[in-house]
């Protein structure tokens, strides 16, 4: 059977993406952010790379990229911080790297990766995990690099009204990639800023491996971007894996079926898959999420519901 070539998918968030609430400025913003991840991981990816090395560049674009709540734009803690999770995994092996509540490193993505490559371990946390970016020779900055002045009036706005900490916009930016490598290994990774106003070390789904990162060769890779606390209890992005490996069903009805599991719990959000076999996926509860896909065909970005993207 011949191989069906390299794949990429990538999310930006997901929420109340609706074109009458976008300016145009901002639309095309959010086009060409998407774009400049998939040509990160495409530069990869079209050359016979890897597909771990194809999602970190395409979260690392992401994550310099201020109109997404990762890196450089991510959102505010209550106390006014920045606080960044990431994730990342390869299907080849199963081997998985996570970092939580970091605060210096300019790329938390490469740090989930150096604790993968360079650790005993899979998940690491605030400034343990700050100490060994240093060790690593990551790249540093200071922490107020990290804000935006729309992050922060985003959470004075949710201060002011005394709204809830889950995200005041009701736009979970979260960004994430998973990909399929011409070797036939898929990965996926995820990074984000967390909820507007996350207090009390807040940990939502993104960095956990199972919840919101999943990536195995015998069923898929999947990232996935939404309320993390509903996502966590579905274990989302495994029973994706799962529902394909065990149950049998098709990429697109795995990843719908289990953000259905998520709905019914009480949660909104969407989640972007690729299989071995060359599927790719995404899909949402939202009224959008920002979105791209690339394969040797070419790149596809989308914001709004698919009828609006018509």
């Amino acid at each position: 059977m011949s191989h069906p070539g390299w794949k990429l998918v990538v999310h930006g968030g997901a929420g109340i993406i609706e074109r009458s609430r976008i300016p145009p400025e901002q639309d095309r913003a959010f086009r060409a952010g998407l774009d400049r991840a998939l040509a990160a991981g495409e530069a990869i990816l079209s050359g016979g790379g890897r597909s771990i090395d194809a999602v970190e560049a395409a979260i690392r674009a992401l994550e310099d990229d201020p109109n997404f709540n990762a890196g450089r734009g991510a959102v505010f803690t209550y106390d006014g911080r920045n606080e960044l999770d990431a994730a990342i995994m390869d299907g080849s092996d199963r081997s998985a790297g996570a970092v939580t509540g970091v605060t210096t490193t300019r790329h938390p993505v490469s740090l989930a990766r150096a604790v993968k490559d360079h650790s005993a371990h899979v998940f690491l946390r605030g400034r343990g995990a700050d100490q060994f970016s240093r060790e690593q020779g990551l790249e540093q900055v200071d922490n107020s690099w990290f804000a935006t002045e729309e992050r922060r009036r985003q959470l004075d706005e949710m201060k002011a009204d005394k709204a809830s900490s889950f995200d005041v916009d009701l736009k979970y930016g979260t960004v994430g990639a998973v990909a399929l490598d011409s070797n036939g290994h898929v990965a996926a990774a995820t990074s984000t800023g967390g909820l507007t106003g996350k207090r009390w070390g807040r940990i939502g789904d993104s960095p956990i491996i199972g919840a919101g990162t999943y990536a195995d060769d015998g069923s898929a890779a999947v990232s996935a971007t939404g309320s993390g606390e509903y996502f966590i209890r579905a274990l989302a992005a495994y029973q994706v894996a799962e529902r394909v490996k065990i149950g049998g069903e098709s990429l697109q009805q795995a990843l719908d079926d289990s953000l259905a599991d998520v709905q019914s719990l009480g949660g909104t959000g969407g989640m972007i898959a690729v299989a071995p076999t060359g599927e790719m996926a995404w899909g949402f509860t939202t009224p959008g999420m920002y979105r791209g896909k690339a394969d040797s065909n070419g790149r596809k970005v989308a914001l709004y519901s698919e009828a609006e993207e018509r």
